[in-house]
């Protein structure tokens, strides 16, 4: 199966249950154990030695500084932890932009549940989560407690130095539904773009038909008396964040406002009965579809810093990965190719 097959981890999953980051499909069982491996590494320090997270990167992420590398895209993978499939999507995406995804690195981060460490033989040293728990960012189960966030900070650090990479201009982190919740969610928290300012080199987000929003504010377009978790992390700052937070909601939310962000929503991606669409208390509050929370979010962070926000509607495309960010906008916002209506 493809990247978009994400919602296919069960038939029978009727809602997703989120509670201090932990992301479960109620009513199914926990997708197997990953089959495939990144076979690049990522090193990161920490005070128990260094901790390792598999990738799937072109050649140019390896050996000598790689001059020909104008912009890095790093795609994030769902909750089945396929992020070789995501990396053939992205790849596909390149091939579809044409000339304007030249000078493109490739990266897909892989963020391993427990169970996939013993099948696979992997060293000690490979960072693993609870199953799911890497999208909230909430600490590693082993061999250090390193949040996911941190990882991409590490990558982003990386990917700054520009004795290896000396002609990068941009950075643009993506995903697809789960993908895209963490994507958006590191948008507002994240600390890796820093690095990149001070060398230089921009960052873009790409969010495509994410389930849930982090909310900047306690306003929501619909009833919230009856969820009182409703504001709290993964969906709000008023409380539970993760440890890697550090920073006040205030200054987080004044970061976010400055943030290059692009939201891409599927006209069809309507179902309010999605097997993996979350239909907790809290998510509701957005929303009944994953449109309907994209839009109403995009109309909440118009009305609260008073700019209309990178919004593309891609017309009669569901909750598919590959349609969304391989057509005109999702190009477009990956590797600025031309053809996309003005936001």
């Amino acid at each position: 199966m493809g990247a978009s097959a994400d919602r296919l981890l069960s038939l029978a999953a009727r809602s997703l249950v989120l509670a201090g980051g932990l992301i479960a499909v109620a009513a199914a069982p926990r997708p197997p154990p990953v089959r495939e491996i990144g076979p690049a590494r990522l090193a990161i320090a920490s005070p128990q030695g260094p901790a390792l997270v598999p990738l799937f990167a072109d050649a140019g992420w390896r050996g000598a500084p790689v001059r020909a590398v104008r912009r890095a895209v790093i795609i994030l993978h769902g909750y089945r932890r396929n992020a070789g499939d995501y990396y053939r999507l992205a790849a596909a995406a390149r091939r579809k932009a044409g000339p304007d995804g030249a000078g493109t690195l490739l990266l897909a981060p892989q963020f391993l549940a427990d169970e996939d460490i013993a099948p696979n033989r992997l060293p000690a040293a490979m960072l693993h989560w609870g199953h799911a728990r890497w999208a909230g960012g909430a600490p590693a189960h082993g061999p250090a407690p390193l949040s996911a966030f941190d990882v991409l900070d590490a990558l982003l650090a990386r990917l700054a130095d520009r004795g290896r990479f000396p002609a990068l201009r941009q950075v643009v982190l993506a995903g697809h539904s789960a993908g895209a919740q963490m994507a958006q969610r590191y948008a507002v928290v994240g600390r890796g773009a820093a690095a990149l300012a001070r060398a230089g080199i921009g960052m873009r987000y790409v969010l495509a038909n994410p389930g849930s929003y982090l909310y900047l504010t306690a306003a929501r377009p619909r009833p919230v008396a009856a969820c009182p978790g409703y504001d709290s992390w993964r969906y709000g700052l008023a409380g539970g964040l993760p440890p890697y937070v550090t920073d006040s909601p205030a200054a987080l939310a004044a970061r976010y406002a400055g943030r290059d962000v692009v939201y891409l929503l599927g006209t069809a991606d309507t179902n309010p009965h999605h097997p993996l669409l979350d239909t907790s208390c809290a998510a509701e509050a957005q929303g009944a579809t994953r449109l309907e929370r994209g839009r109403a979010f995009v109309a909440a962070e118009r009305a609260r810093t008073g700019r209309a926000p990178a919004m593309h509607e891609v017309a009669g495309v569901g909750h598919n990965a590959r349609r969304m960010l391989g057509s005109t906008c999702g190009l477009a916002a990956l590797f600025d190719t031309q053809g996309c209506p003005a936001p």
